[in-house]
């Protein structure tokens, strides 16, 4: 059974990079967001192994949507990566705070993201 992975983010440019980088790990089955709140369905609904977000969202940013990933007991062990254009220390300090694992900063790089999501699916 291979690992799924939930992309939350609004830019379906940013979408399509992110899906084409992980599309490289080996039995992955992605799934897309378009919001914040389009990802709380997902992942409510749903088992994911790992979730990227992107902060700045309409409807509901990533910020709060980890928060309430976070608030939910079943979905506390899922690595969480955030992926944003925030490359202040204190947006990076919240995000880590409430709950994300890795956090990353647009322009991303494909091997890394693909570094990031091996690493916290524990692939070799």
């Amino acid at each position: 059974m291979g690992n799924r992975i939930l992309i939350v983010e609004d830019s379906p440019t940013m979408r399509q990079l992110l899906v084409f980088a992980l599309r490289r790990l080996k039995g992955v089955e992605i799934v897309e967001a378009q919001d914040g709140m389009d990802g709380l369905r997902k992942v409510s609904s749903d088992h994911f192994d790992l979730a990227l977000i992107d902060i700045n969202m309409p409807v509901m940013d990533g910020l709060k949507l980890i928060s309430l990933i976070r608030g939910e007991e079943s979905l506390r062990g899922m690595p969480i990566i955030v992926i944003t254009t925030e490359g202040a220390q204190e947006d990076r300090e919240r995000a880590l705070a409430l709950g994300a694992d890795e956090y990353l900063t647009k322009p991303i790089q494909a091997n890394k993201v693909l570094q990031v999501a091996k690493d916290l699916l524990k692939l070799t």
